[in-house]
């Protein structure tokens, strides 16, 4: 991004994060990871699986076991379970080495974990078939298992060995030298090695030509490179010899460049995950490509003149409203909200012609930003602590569950997206007061969508979005069994779409690029994961038939419950993944067709009292097809979410 000097806010030193020293190696400083894909190997004991596509992956401070996972489903929940198959260490780990396990170096696609006390390191990268460990010492290694051994064949130079167990699992062990391996009942024991080693599950005999064609590279890191628009790049290092074997995902599928000839994808060489299918690509450079997503500050269609005169009149009642003296809440999540609510308004009368009242709304939403960006907002503030590198609330610096639990890295890019919509859409009205707060509007999306260290070295490369499964995850500095996960989708779109718009303002086209193209990769997340379309096979038919869209998507499971409701509320569900209702809400629900399923699956939950505010996302999705009965309901409503005005849904109705 093409930023001035990063801005800090005022510093603090909350005693509620943990201590990154206790997993991380010395020579790794702040900023460091706080939403990512190896989150629980530093949190707590450090012993909470990990999911390392195709494998879960758990370590202690002498071992680490590997499970390639069984698949689970019951019509509200997809999961995937951690049973160890293979747990690899040393025969004799020696006690006083380290207290944990450490983690010596990470990248986007990867993580070296090392386990001092057995000599042991394992690259952990994304996607690999294969589990690689390096002996850095001449080591006795112990591979125990979990179900009793069948048999232990080694080729004629013992560099491979085909393991069966009695539970029906194959699994191939592979070693850059001569390795002896001797099997017992549940335990295999080598002579003095070292060098690499690495595992790999037989999923089918087929595969195994497969596995020992490409057993001889392995990759150590991978970077995500953001050099155009609507594209990004994977580079793969790797060691060792021959071309690269990994597992891409659906959507990698879907979106791998048909212009790029660098890979190689391997259609009929799969493993089953929670994800889906993941098939396998040859090739140490791969090339994303996703469709432009149309980011506009107004409707992409417009609104027809007819309407106009109702949009004013709802429009007027609703800036009459705002007075922020009457703002009670101190919640930055909630705050936010009512920023980006009073933002659209403004955007909204630009598009019906109605300047009357922009500057009340100039005024409104001046008056609520501006305390949150020079600390004179008494009820809370943004403040910045260097241990993990990045921003923190007042309220949440002390308390875990203030903010909904902002001050340990939860729900980041939700909270800032709202004030960076407010601050985009002022800065677009009043350039002067833009250039006034550039450094602080900066270093708020800084904190999430950061991608240059080397000129803003004060907050991780990309806080919330995984590069791998290409969304975000929200969960921030807490253990989950299930690893990472994140609810809402469209208010992980609007952050990322709220930061392109603050480009335009600003002029700023490398934001543009880099926002609008997360963007749109958050969105064909949110529709291969969360959008449970008919004739869509990822999902288990049982779960599949009942949710026509996904609550929470973790790493290891697909729930139909949210974090605030159940899996019956059906409204909320559809909700959650609507709101804010904006211009790019058009491009996350573009299949009109899956929209319909999505309404007439949520329409009988309307039936109860108390739900008035989410109706109207309902409502509006049914205007994508039905916009006459959609707009009849929607005049009937009695109130709306928080974060949203009739104003708002009004103009829905109208541009569709």
């Amino acid at each position: 991004m093409a930023a001035p000097t990063p801005f800090l806010f005022p510093a603090t030193q909350p005693t509620i994060l943990p201590d990154p020293s206790t997993f991380f190696s010395s020579n790794l400083s702040s900023p460091l990871p706080t939403n990512s894909f190896f989150q629980n190997f530093v949190l707590n004991s450090g012993e909470q699986p990990e999911y390392i596509h195709p494998y879960l992956v758990k370590s202690t401070k002498n071992s680490l076991s590997i499970a390639y996972p069984l698949l689970l489903f019951t019509a509200s929940v997809f999961y995937q379970t951690f049973a160890p198959d293979l747990t690899i260490s040393s025969a004799t780990p020696q006690e006083s080495a380290a207290k944990n396990h450490v983690i010596s170096s990470y990248s986007d696609l990867g993580v070296t974990l090392d386990i001092p006390s057995s000599n042991l390191r394992f690259f952990l990268v994304r996607g690999s078939p294969y589990i690689t460990a390096s002996v850095t010492k001449p080591t006795t290694l112990s591979i125990k298992t979990t179900s009793p051994i069948e048999s232990l064949n080694p080729s004629k130079d013992n560099t491979k060995y085909i393991l069966k167990l009695k539970s029906g699992q194959t699994w191939i062990i592979y070693s850059s030298s001569a390795i002896s391996l001797t099997k017992g009942e549940t335990e295999i024991s080598s002579n003095s090695f070292s060098g690499i080693i690495r595992f790999a599950s037989l999923r089918n005999p087929q595969q195994e030509s497969t596995l020992d064609k490409y057993s001889s590279s392995y990759p150590v890191s991978g970077y995500a490179v953001f050099n155009k628009s609507f594209n990004v790049v994977y580079n793969l290092e790797k060691e060792g010899n021959g071309d690269l074997l990994l597992l891409a995902h659906p959507l990698h599928v879907k979106l791998l460049s048909s212009k790029s000839n660098k890979v190689t994808v391997l259609s009929d060489f799969k493993y089953p995950s929670v994800d889906g299918e993941l098939v396998g690509v040859v090739g140490d450079s791969w090339e994303l490509e996703t469709k432009h997503v149309p980011l506009t500050w107004n409707s992409v269609k417009g609104v027809k003149k007819e309407a106009y005169e109702e949009i004013v009149k709802a429009l007027v009642n609703d800036v009459n409203e705002l007075n922020s003296s009457n703002v009670t809440t101190s919640s930055s999540y909630f705050y936010g909200k009512l920023v980006a609510r009073a933002a659209r308004l403004a955007l909204i009368a630009e598009e019906v012609s109605n300047s009357e009242v922009i500057p009340k709304i100039t005024k409104f939403l001046k008056d609520t930003i501006q305390p949150w960006l020079d600390g004179s907002f008494k009820g809370n503030s943004f403040l910045y602590e260097k241990k993990w590198g990045g921003l923190v609330t007042k309220q949440g610096s002390t308390d875990k569950g203030a903010d909904f639990g902002f001050g340990v890295y939860n729900d980041h890019h939700y909270h800032l997206g709202y004030f960076i919509y407010g601050i985009a859409v002022l800065a677009k009205i009043d350039t002067a007061w833009g250039q006034k707060y550039k450094p602080q509007a900066y270093a708020l999306v800084s904190d999430f969508l950061n991608t240059d260290l080397k000129s803003n070295s004060h907050y991780p490369l990309l806080r919330n979005f995984d590069v791998y499964k290409l969304h975000s995850w929200a969960s921030g500095l807490t253990e989950f069994a299930d690893g990472r996960n994140q609810e809402s989708t469209s208010e992980a779109v609007n952050a990322y779409y709220a930061a392109a718009l603050m480009g335009v303002a600003y002029h700023d086209m490398d934001l543009v690029r880099i926002a609008s193209t997360v963007t749109a990769l958050e969105i064909h997340a949110a529709q291969t994961w969360w959008h449970v379309k008919s004739g869509d096979k990822l999902y288990a038919e049982e779960f599949a038939k009942g949710n026509k869209i996904v609550g929470i998507v973790w790493s290891n499971k697909r729930d139909s419950s949210l974090w605030w409701a159940s899996a019956e509320a059906k409204e909320c569900r559809l909700s959650i993944q609507v709101l804010p209702l904006s211009p790019i809400t058009e491009a996350l629900f573009s299949d009109a067709a899956y929209v319909k399923e999505l309404v007439e699956w949520t329409l009988p939950s309307l039936n109860k009292p108390n739900i008035e505010g989410w109706k109207g996302f309902t409502y509006a999705l049914q205007g994508i097809y039905d916009k006459s009965s959609s707009l009849e309901k929607i005049r009937a409503l009695k109130g709306v979410d928080d974060g949203n005005s009739f104003t708002n849904l009004l103009w829905w109705i109208h541009s569709r």
